[in-house]
């Protein structure tokens, strides 16, 4: 009997829409590197950057054929996570649906585990 392993994070299908669209703008083979870093209201937040190159532990997703790639330390804090983009009257931005988050802020780029 075979396991099936289960992709640690995925990504919504309108986040992918909104990353491709994103991303189709840019150099050819770009890159949306998501990560956690320690700082924020709550300790920790998520950075969003625009990349070239992909390490060798990066996890690699696939957003409507454009890399969403996080690296394997990041991975560890946002397992069961889902990237997705709230689209709003307060605003746009891509929001992490964190299952492990124990608390975050009202911005919603903060967390603590």
């Amino acid at each position: 009997m075979s396991v099936v392993e289960q992709t640690p994070v995925t990504v919504s299908e309108r986040a992918a829409k909104k990353i491709a669209a994103i991303l189709a703008k840019e150099s050819e083979g770009a890159m949306l590197r998501v990560s956690v870093e320690g700082g924020g209201c709550s300790g920790f937040q998520y950075q969003f950057d625009i990349v070239a190159e992909r390490e060798d532990d990066d996890l690699v997703l696939d957003a409507d054929g454009y890399a969403v790639l996080i690296d394997e330390v990041s991975v560890d804090y946002m397992k069961g996570s889902e990237i997705d983009f709230s689209d709003e009257l307060i605003g746009a931005a891509f929001k992490i649906n964190n299952p492990n988050a124990t608390a975050s802020c009202g911005c919603g780029t903060s967390f603590s585990l």
